[in-house]
């Protein structure tokens, strides 16, 4: 019947006309998205290029090579950090691990980078810049601290590392991080102090001073820095990546090919996608230059 042929290309039109109109919103709704990514990750970037500064390739007697990765997708900034000075006659650096992941932790990064920033090119002894850096992230984790989120609450785990330039060795205080690692021809040795302090921002559970440690650094060595978001990469197995075991077979390569030999050999390694952030540092006093043969 004429009616029902009528009813059936109604019903098809307007299945066509809803069907279109689906497309045009989730077009829409697409596009926005796409802009609002493109936003975020512009002004992410525009973030890190403040915050957490390239570091250079060379400082003093130093080559330097790092890698970093953001636990968001979306960011290149979380809560890892680190950063490299020069002062007189010496090469500073931190590395730490703000207490959670991602983009909630880039106010500490901030406060923490900016501090020693400020104050590592001065010639404040070690224990003393330590301190001052205690006393920036205790104040802003009290600033900050809302009715839901308790002042002890906020914490960073970091190394502070002085290397002297015309001295074969590296003073260090260590705040609850990882340990680094030294390597020397083929063997790796943890650099573990003898009492380790607090956390920075919880000093107050501690009445013991900051006393830097020390270990020979000699040229040619290299020291590895890095932070739990490498150690604690799991395979299929739930087993810990054995970094210290690992890198024993890339001693002598330059920092920048150790750091890639590292980040693809934990990229294999992994049985998940990476579910924190992670930062790196590899240095290397300059080797001794060959001598030259007798004519």
């Amino acid at each position: 019947m004429p009616w029902t042929a009528n009813l059936g290309a109604s019903v098809e039109l307007g299945s066509l006309i809803a069907l279109s109109a689906l497309l045009v919103v989730f077009s829409v709704f697409r596009a926005r998205r796409s802009r609002e990514l493109a936003r975020v990750r512009r002004v992410s970037a525009a973030t890190q290029r403040v915050v957490l500064r390239p570091l250079p390739a060379r400082a003093g007697p130093l080559s330097i090579a790092s890698a970093y990765r953001a636990f968001d997708a979306d960011s290149t900034i979380g809560g890892d950090l680190y950063a490299v000075t020069r002062a007189s006659g010496s090469t500073r650096l931190v590395i730490g691990d703000v207490r959670g992941k991602g983009l909630a932790t880039i106010g500490s990064t901030a406060v923490m980078l900016g501090t020693f920033r400020a104050l590592a090119h001065r010639q404040l002894p070690l224990p003393e810049l330590v301190a001052q850096l205690e006393g920036a992230v205790r104040w802003d984790s009290t600033e900050n601290a809302g009715a839901e989120t308790d002042a002890g609450e906020s914490f960073v785990t970091a190394v502070i590392v002085d290397i002297p330039d015309d001295e074969p060795a590296v003073h260090l205080i260590s705040r609850g991080h990882p340990p680094p690692l030294l390597l020397r021809h083929d063997c790796t040795t943890a650099l573990t102090v003898p009492e380790p302090a607090p956390p920075v921002g919880l000093g107050s559970l501690s009445a013991a001073p900051y006393v830097p440690a020390t270990f020979p650094f000699a040229q040619g060595d290299e020291l590895l820095l890095y932070t739990d978001g490498v150690s604690e990469t799991r395979d299929r197995d739930g087993a810990f990546y054995p970094l210290a075991e690992r890198v024993t077979a890339w001693a002598g390569q330059a920092p920048a090919d150790l750091v890639r030999s590292i980040t693809d050999d934990l990229a294999a390694y992994a049985a998940t996608p990476f579910n924190d952030d992670m930062a790196l540092v590899a240095i290397q006093r300059d080797k001794p230059p060959r001598p030259v043969p007798a004519r």
